[in-house]
């Protein structure tokens, strides 16, 4: 007599039991996914194998992310790597047994003598954890025990270009899409009247380095994930707003009817730009009403504008940018990226920095306040810091009251507070010339990948199969660096 075999053992084998006491369940979670999640069920041959989109693959800490990028590369040394043997040891040169044949950039090539120059700065100890922060950043200093300083980033850049563009894109050439674009296409939006993913540019007092759209660009993923840029002024976006004589109901009826075209369009070349061309004219319709509303602070209390510094009444400052990155986030978008450039401080160290230093200072520290006190902060995952750290010489002749330092990828600092990462904690430790990495390295991807799982997204798996290779952004590389997580 045959044996009778358990459902275990032969999964697709069900009794009629079995499936009608399944089935209300299945449909209803069906429906309601497809509620929830609009796009839950539309994909493309690049799926195949991976994750719904708009989900994440587990649970995650951050709902959004914002990124205050300082364009230049901020000196560790005048900042958050504390290094008293440059002092000790100044205008002496650097042992060549420490730099180690490291390539140079064209601008300190020509050097003989690598003179250590002490930081600019004091440094003091701050809140519960001890964290060293220079007298640049008093403000910062005072959120010490909410934010993760990380002193052990590197990266293989040492120019501008290149360096931006892996920081923010995952590869130091250019046609990736943007960290933005990535976790847009992977979550998608919170908001509907909003885009996912936007940009807020400001410009300091100090040496800057150009941007480029490529750097929120969406690459090869569809253009409805770039990042999308809202300027200072009457007009944040621009030709977003209507021509004179053309009425609400005229311009839904103008899209509707080009919508109509589109639609037949793609139906005869079935090219996936068109409906993201059709989703963009959709969301510059509703952007009209909310993008206005969203960028007015006139409602926002005297004491938030205080918070942030006297810089927030005026538009296109950094100050004014980081209060709009909080109104943005607590309306639904992804990802608020803002630039601020200045950073690039290869003379005059000491007051060109310190200048830019006072720039972002107040204005940082009371984002992270101000999210607080909203507890917003707590779903939401900030990250300050440059492309890379500065060299522990000084570039050009030795010269203790006018100095500068060179581009240095090997080691340098940024900080992270909220959505999931420990906070008033200093991870990872240079040398003590604050040259080369000895404990808990940090690389680009490692920190790209982090980011990502915060956000409860697998790294690995988030995937878009372009020219016959799945693509990511952690590229072939990256770990989670699960020592900062919560």
């Amino acid at each position: 007599m045959e044996e009778k075999k358990s459902n275990s053992e032969n999964p697709l084998k069900i009794n009629r039991r079995h499936f009608f006491s399944q089935l209300s369940v299945g449909i209803g979670s069906v429906a309601l996914g497809s509620l929830l999640i609009p796009d839950l069920f539309k994909g493309g041959p690049e799926l195949v194998g991976t994750p719904p989109l708009g989900i994440p693959h587990f649970a995650p800490k951050a709902k959004r992310v914002i990124y205050l990028f300082q364009s230049g590369a901020p000196s560790q040394l005048e900042s958050f790597d504390y290094k008293p043997t440059l002092l000790k040891r100044m205008g002496q040169d650097l042992p060549e047994s420490v730099r180690n044949g490291q390539r140079l950039t064209g601008m300190t090539a020509g050097q003989d003598k690598f003179p250590l120059m002490p930081s600019a700065a004091k440094f003091r100890q701050y809140g519960k954890s001890g964290a060293w922060i220079s007298d640049f950043f008093p403000h910062i200093a005072k959120i010490s025990d909410d934010i993760c300083i990380i002193n052990s980033m590197h990266t293989e850049a040492i120019n501008h270009d290149p360096a931006i563009t892996f920081l923010q894109t995952g590869s130091q050439q250019s046609g990736r899409p943007s960290m933005g674009s990535w976790l847009s296409y992977g979550l998608g939006s919170e908001n509907q009247n909003l885009p996912s993913f936007v940009v807020l540019t400001s410009r300091g007092k100090g040496n800057s380095q150009g941007l480029y759209s490529k750097l929120w660009s969406s690459g090869f993923l569809d253009s409805k994930h770039q990042g999308v840029m809202l300027r200072s002024g009457k007009d944040p976006v621009l030709y977003l707003n209507d021509p004179d004589g053309l009425s609400r109901a005229d311009k839904r009826h103008l899209l509707d009817h080009v919508s109509s075209l589109n639609k037949l369009h793609h139906v005869e070349t079935g090219d996936n730009e068109i409906e993201s061309r059709i989703a963009q004219y959709e969301m510059a319709y509703r952007m009209q009403m909310s993008v206005p509303d969203v960028m007015d602070i006139k409602n926002e209390p005297e004491s938030v504008i205080k918070l942030y510094g006297e810089d927030a009444k005026t538009p296109g400052t950094y100050a004014a940018n980081c209060l709009q990155a909080r109104r943005l986030a607590e309306n639904g978008v992804r990802f608020i990226q803002l630039y601020h450039q200045g950073w690039d401080q290869h003379g005059n160290l000491f007051n060109d920095m310190a200048s830019q230093a006072k720039d972002v200072d107040q204005a940082s520290a009371a984002l992270i306040m101000d999210l607080k006190q909203r507890g917003m902060l707590e779903d939401t995952l900030v990250i300050w810091g440059g492309e890379f750290g500065r060299t522990n010489y000084c570039q050009g002749k030795f010269d203790p009251k006018n100095y500068g330092r060179d581009h240095h990828p090997r080691a340098f600092s940024i900080w992270m507070a909220g959505g999931g990462i420990k906070p008033g904690i200093t991870y990872g430790e240079t040398d003590e010339f604050g040259y080369n990495i000895i404990k808990n390295p940090v690389h680009v991807n490692d920190f790209h990948a982090t980011i990502m799982h915060n956000l409860g997204l697998n790294h690995e798996q988030l995937t878009y199969k372009y020219q016959g290779r799945r693509f990511r952004l952690t590229d072939v590389a990256g770990n989670v660096i699960n020592d900062i997580l919560t």
